[in-house]
């Protein structure tokens, strides 16, 4: 069959066009986007359709990048095309977003794509991934540990994304340009070892091929297989969603943990990971972190947590699970002139200070969020803070003095919330920690006159 019918089937296969879609191409001068460029300008006639196509400069090949611009306006030039170029710095938005190159080179990828389009008024972007692609990520993926969502592979169709080279493999592509001598350029960051992909591509894949020669044909059938199937799973999990989400943001997402405890694990797995992927700030969870996080649900108690790479935290509370990237709150500082009250917004209580006789106290509280403290052992004003290195003090009831983070680690308070705790000082010394412990320093002796009550107030929002 020759090329040009292989890619038609493939496009009517997924009806990847319609009569008179406006197609915006990714061009960057390799072999894959310029026969992709050159089928589609061929197929116009048939669909009718109007051709764009983009070059995308990551400003991560800067001695290159102008050769390849004039290289792809001349392609589009012969061929009466828009042509547009814009550039992404794909270094920078990796520093901040803590992501890989690759990473940060796809996502802002696919946005300059789809700006773009929006801009021209395309209904659908064309990107050149070929079958070895798909048989190099299905490879990547396995080794990396995936489910079926991973080894479905690299979706023909996704959205307004179409990828009508999907089904042809890379030989075939250079040989039917060979063929039309037809000019491309080739981007010497593709032999570059030191990207997972290319080791995959130049060293694991020729002795998979020389091992089973249709390798790339089967794994990309066995792609097509596992999306058939993981479309049948995601139909469960759409309908698990809908009950499953409390609240969204760029980093957080909160899950009610009662749905979860009872779903078949398959569906929970699936539910997971495509709850986690709907928030652009918890890339970086793997198949591993997702059992840990199930582990979290099903055995752990309120205030549980776990830690997995990147910042990102899923705390089990009551009747929910949160998974966050957000830093962790630290606490303000304040000064207290007087006895009185003081909001504490970061931590959503309310410190309130009241002095008090001696007589008039009847008992001495909890020792935790009721604090009696010798008034008279105090000079004010009194600082509210966060810990600080080296914070230490006498801890009630214990004679001795102690560092404030090996009190932390006693207390089981979780290292996320340790910058929450207000820590209450008199002169540089710690009074109290609230909500937590008093110094023995201030405690309330028998020659005591008078007392200053500290409550810890939990204020809700």
């Amino acid at each position: 069959m020759e090329l040009y019918q292989k890619i038609e089937k493939t496009i009517e296969k997924y009806n990847m066009l319609s009569i008179g879609d406006h197609v915006l191409v990714g061009i960057s001068g390799g072999p894959d986007s310029v026969c992709l460029i050159h089928i589609l300008n061929d197929l116009k006639p048939k669909y009718k359709i109007k051709i764009s196509a983009v070059y995308i400069d990551h400003k991560l090949r800067p001695k290159d990048t102008q050769r390849e611009i004039e290289f792809c306006e001349s392609i589009c030039k012969i061929l009466d095309i828009n042509f547009h170029s814009i550039a992404i710095d794909v270094k920078d938005f990796a520093e901040k977003e803590k992501m890989s190159i690759q990473e940060a080179a796809r996502f802002l990828r696919y946005e300059a794509l789809d700006s773009i389009s929006i801009n021209i008024k395309a209904n659908k972007i064309a990107v050149g991934h070929n079958a070895d692609d798909q048989a190099e990520t299905i490879i990547m993926r396995l080794l990396r540990g995936c489910g079926p969502a991973g080894l479905s592979g690299i979706p023909p169709v996704r959205k307004k994304i179409i990828r009508p080279l999907i089904e042809t493999e890379r030989k075939e592509i250079e040989d039917y340009l060979s063929k039309k001598n037809i000019l491309f350029i080739k981007d010497p960051s593709n032999e570059n070892l030191k990207y997972f992909r290319n080791k995959i591509r130049h060293t694991l894949m020729p002795i998979i091929k020389s091992i089973s020669p249709q390798a790339t044909k089967i794994l990309t059938r066995t792609a097509e297989i596992m999306r058939e199937e993981n479309d049948y799973i995601n139909t469960a999990v759409t309908k698990a969603l809908m009950r499953l989400i409390s609240r969204k943001t760029d980093q957080k997402i909160e899950l009610f943990c009662n749905p979860m405890e009872i779903l078949n694990l398959v569906i929970l797995r699936r539910v997971l990971r495509v709850a986690i992927d709907s928030v652009r700030g918890l890339k970086g969870i793997d198949f591993d972190h997702i059992y840990q996080i199930i582990e979290l649900i099903k055995k752990g108690k309120p205030g549980d947590r776990i830690y997995l790479p990147k910042g990102i935290r899923a705390i089990k509370g009551y009747s929910t699970v949160t998974i966050t990237s957000e830093p962790p709150k630290k606490l303000n500082t304040y000064q207290i002139d007087e006895p009185k009250e003081i909001f504490i917004p970061e931590a959503s209580i309310v410190l309130s200070l009241k002095e008090l006789d001696r007589q008039e106290i009847l008992h001495f509280g909890d020792g935790k969020n009721t604090i009696y403290v010798d008034l008279d052992k105090l000079k004010f004003p009194l600082t509210v803070r966060s810990r600080k290195q080296g914070d230490y003090f006498y801890p009630f009831g214990l004679g001795k003095r102690k560092k404030l983070q090996d009190f932390f680690v006693d207390e089981k308070i979780p290292r996320d919330e340790r910058d929450l705790i207000p820590i209450i000082e008199s002169s540089n010394e710690i009074v109290c920690i609230a909500g937590y412990r008093l110094d023995d320093r201030y405690k309330i002796e028998h020659n005591t006159k008078r007392c200053l009550e500290i409550k810890v107030i939990p204020k809700i929002l």
